[in-house]
């Protein structure tokens, strides 16, 4: 999936590949793909021309991963998660990251009530369904390791008690690609935890004439319900299509395949980073999400190459060398993807 990538259409009938595996693969649902192909269809009614992240985010649920959002100021960044939010019925908080957030801001912390001269917890903004973090890279690396426990347990801890989060959770963090000073660069094992990092373009002289049309018209960002956005589906839904996606199958040259496009990033020359075996695991996960939107219940290495560069950008370093030469961590994966035997 590339961020112009549209949401899969159902396959055509076909037949049955070699790497497919031997059990005949489930179905997936019909009417789940469509409530889910709805949702994009409900913040098209707020976003114009992201379709590809919209994709993304809906990906990372079904994959109950995490989302690193880059692009420019005035993209729609925080539109497109509250309306993501609306069109699936999920609560939904947002934290501006600055330099003097503390980590009880995120998580929350211990409250003295004075009337019952006890501590109470009081939550924090973390307490959601889809946590946008604002400019994530504009607040220490103190307050920014505070959501570590949060993406990777799903649950905070506060005094040495556990306290468990809702579900789904899903935080999708944005950060500015152009404006570096005062920021703190996320660190290569925070970056790994996110499933996926998407990138927001600047939209296309037709949909940014759409944005205007519709600003003209009375559009108000502030109130989607005004807009038409509506829920059409929930979390019921999405727990019943994460089940699916956990029963696609995925033959052994497959599993191969994302193996070697993985360890193809660890010995290329231009990188000093290459994906980590939890990058591996992230890639198949994508990759069964992927074919299941496309309505296959078996992976294919289209399917993997289709997730490997939002599945895998973040997770590779250039080499100081390789920048400085214009190198791009883009370029390096369209290397290894076009050097790696695809199995047939």
């Amino acid at each position: 999936m590339t961020d112009q990538t549209p949401f899969p259409p159902a396959p055509a009938p076909q037949p049955v590949a070699t790497h497919e595996p031997g059990p005949v693969p489930p179905t997936p649902t019909a009417d789940l793909r469509a409530a889910l192909a709805a949702v994009r269809t409900e913040v098209g009614k707020a976003v114009v021309g992201q379709d590809a992240a919209v994709t993304g985010l809906i990906i990372a649920l079904l994959c109950r991963g995490h989302v690193l959002l880059e692009g420019v100021p005035g993209v729609a960044k925080t539109l497109l998660v509250r309306s993501l939010s609306g069109a699936l019925s999920l609560g939904t908080k947002r934290v501006q990251f600055t330099p003097d957030l503390m980590p009880g801001d995120v998580t929350g912390s211990l409250v003295y009530d004075a009337r019952t001269a006890e501590f109470s917890f009081r939550e924090g903004p973390v307490f959601t369904n889809l946590l946008l973090a604002d400019e994530i890279n504009r607040t220490p690396p103190k307050t920014q390791a505070s959501l570590l426990e949060a993406m990777e347990e799903r649950q905070v801890s506060v005094d040495g008690v556990p306290r468990p989060l809702p579900d789904p959770f899903v935080v999708v963090a944005t950060q500015n690609p152009v404006e570096y000073e005062g920021t703190y660069p996320l660190p290569e094992a925070q970056l790994d935890r996110f499933l996926l990092k998407l990138t927001l373009p600047l939209p296309e002289r037709a949909d940014e004439v759409e944005v205007l049309a519709r600003h003209a018209a009375g559009f108000d960002p502030r109130d989607l319900a005004a807009a038409g956005v509506r829920a059409v589906a929930g979390a019921g839904e999405l727990g019943r299509a994460r089940a699916e996606v956990a029963q696609v199958q995925v033959a052994p040259e497959v599993l191969g395949y994302v193996v070697d496009v993985c360890r193809g990033t660890r010995t290329s020359p231009s990188l000093a980073l290459g994906v980590s075996p939890r990058g591996a695991t992230a890639l198949l996960a994508t990759s069964r999400a992927w074919a299941w939107l496309s309505g296959r219940g078996y992976v294919t290495p289209d399917d993997v190459q289709a997730l490997a560069h939002p599945t895998l950008r973040h997770r590779v370093q250039l080499r100081p060398e390789a920048e400085i030469e214009g190198v791009t961590t883009e370029s390096v994966l369209d290397t290894v993807l076009a050097s790696v035997p695809v199995p047939r």
